[in-house]
C-alpha cells in the first residue's frame, strides 16, 4: 500500500487534498457563482479527511482565501493551509508576476487578514519574477518566518536551478510546478525534489493526455471499477511519496470520487504502461 501522508515538521498532512482555485469566478476571476455550494464543498472536504487545502491570493483575487475562512474558520488543529502570493490579476485569465518587495508583503498581510490567521502554515511564491532579483523578492518573506507570520515556504513552477538559488536564500519545504500524466516536463524536478524531502505539488493533476493514453487509462480503470480521473490521481500517488494531490472541483460527488483515489492500487505493469 503507497504511504498516504506526508509530513512537513511535525504536521502530518493527507496526500490526497483539495485545490480551491475552481471556487472562483470564470477566468478565476471575481467571486464563485454559488457561494454556499462552495462552503458546502470546503466544509465537505475536510468532513472527508482533506487536511491539506490549497489557494492563493490570485484566485479571485483575494476572495477566495476570504471564502476559505469564512467556510472553515477557525481553522481545526492539523487543518493544514497553503496559500501563495506574487501575481497581479489585471482581468480573467489574465496572470502577470510580480515579484516586487511591497507587493509581496502585501500579499502576505493581506493573506493573514482573509485567512484569520496570525501565521500562514505554507507560503508560496507563486512565479519567480524574471524582472527582479529573487533575494530582493524574498526579503519579506525572509522577514515574516523570523516574525512567525509564515511556517514553511515554497515555490510554484520553478526549475532546479532556481530551488538551490532560493535555498540559499531560506529554506523551503515544497516545489508547486504542472505535473500530470500527459506533461511530465517537470520529471526532473520531481526527483530533485524527492532526493531533497520537499514536497511536490503538481497543479493541474487531472489531465488525461493524448487519446493513446486516454484509452489505456480507461482499461486500467474498468478493471478496478474506478473512473479515469481515480487512475490519473493513482498513478501520481505511486509515482513518489513526496507527491501531494489537489484536486479542484465545485462538485461534492467529485469530491467523493476524487478521494477514493487513495485506495486504488495499482499494480507495477499498470503503473508501468501508463508511464511510458
Amino acid at each position: 500500500m503507497e504511504k498516504t501522508t506526508f509530513k512537513f515538521g511535525e504536521l502530518e498532512v493527507n496526500r490526497l487534498g483539495y485545490g480551491a482555485m475552481q471556487l472562483t469566478g470564470n477566468g478565476v476571476f471575481g467571486e464563485v457563482e454559488n457561494r454556499e455550494n462552495a462552503i458546502t464543498v470546503l466544509r465537505e472536504a475536510v468532513a472527508n479527511g482533506v487536511n491539506f487545502i490549497d489557494t492563493a491570493e490570485a484566485y479571485g483575487p483575494k476572495f477566495n482565501e476570504t471564502l476559505i475562512a469564512d467556510a472553515l474558520s477557525p481553522f481545526q488543529k492539523g487543518l493544514f493551509i497553503a496559500t501563495k502570493g506574487g501575481f497581479d490579476r489585471p482581468g480573467p485569465n489574465n496572470w502577470v508576476p510580480n515579484g516586487a518587495p511591497e507587493k509581496i508583503r502585501q500579499d502576505i498581510e493581506g493573506s493573514l487578514q482573509r485567512l484569520k490567521v496570525d501565521s500562514i502554515d505554507l507560503w508560496q511564491l507563486h512565479r519567480i519574477d524574471p524582472n527582479v532579483d529573487v533575494a530582493k523578492t524574498l526579503a519579506p518573506v525572509v522577514e515574516a518566518v523570523k516574525e512567525g507570520k509564515i511556517k514553511n515556504v515554497g515555490l510554484s513552477e520553478v526549475t532546479i536551478d532556481q530551488i538551490k538559488q532560493v535555498q540559499d536564500i531560506l529554506p523551503i519545504v515544497s516545489v508547486q510546478n504542472l505535473y500530470n500524466l500527459s506533461n511530465r516536463q517537470w520529471e526532473g524536478v520531481l526527483d530533485f525534489t524527492a532526493e531533497q524531502g520537499l514536497a511536490f505539488i503538481p497543479w493541474f493533476p487531472l489531465a488525461s493526455g493524448p487519446h493513446k493514453l486516454a484509452d489505456k487509462i480507461k482499461a486500467i480503470a474498468d478493471t478496478h471499477n474506478a473512473t479515469t480521473a481515480q487512475i490519473a490521481l493513482a498513478w501520481l500517488l505511486k509515482r513518489s511519496s513526496n507527491i501531494l494531490l489537489i484536486p479542484g472541483t465545485k462538485s461534492v460527488e467529485h469530491l467523493k470520487e476524487n478521494l477514493k483515489a487513495a485506495e486504488i492500487e495499482l499494480t507495477e505493469e499498470e503503473f508501468e504502461s501508463l508511464a511510458k
